[in-house]
């Protein structure tokens, strides 16, 4: 009895480990995005996680949300610095996320200052 719970949780046990393994280096899609940042910040309760929004046009109605891991130290301070500006994002977009990385599946990976199409003074 002993040795089938073993097998079962040891099975249990791999297949997460596998899910984690593919949901960290398994990339769906990766490109960029240029747009106003409009928000970035630091949110949760239990897991803090840095998240962030640009703008793609004039009205607003087109929102890019997404997440910054807490390891790209360089990245996080680059948002900070050019919340308000015209900037352009190097994002990889992955096949599932955790709790503790972020809210989205799009991760920023690098950041330009870009011109604004709409704003020639900025």
């Amino acid at each position: 009895m002993k040795k089938v719970l073993f097998y079962i949780l040891g099975g249990i046990f791999l297949l997460f480990l596998l899910y984690y393994a593919f949901a960290y280096f398994a990339v769906y899609s990766e490109g960029t995005r240029t747009g106003e940042l409009i928000k970035f910040s630091k949110k949760g309760v239990v897991y803090k996680t840095w998240e962030g929004e640009i703008s793609q046009g004039i009205s607003g109605a087109q929102i890019f949300q997404f997440s910054v891991l807490n390891k790209d130290k360089d990245v996080i301070k680059a948002l900070q610095e050019n919340e308000g500006n015209y900037v352009k994002l190097y994002y990889i977009e992955r096949y599932a996320s955790f709790v503790f990385w972020g809210d989205t599946k799009y991760f920023v990976t690098e950041i330009e200052e870009a011109k604004s199409p709409h704003f020639r003074d900025r």
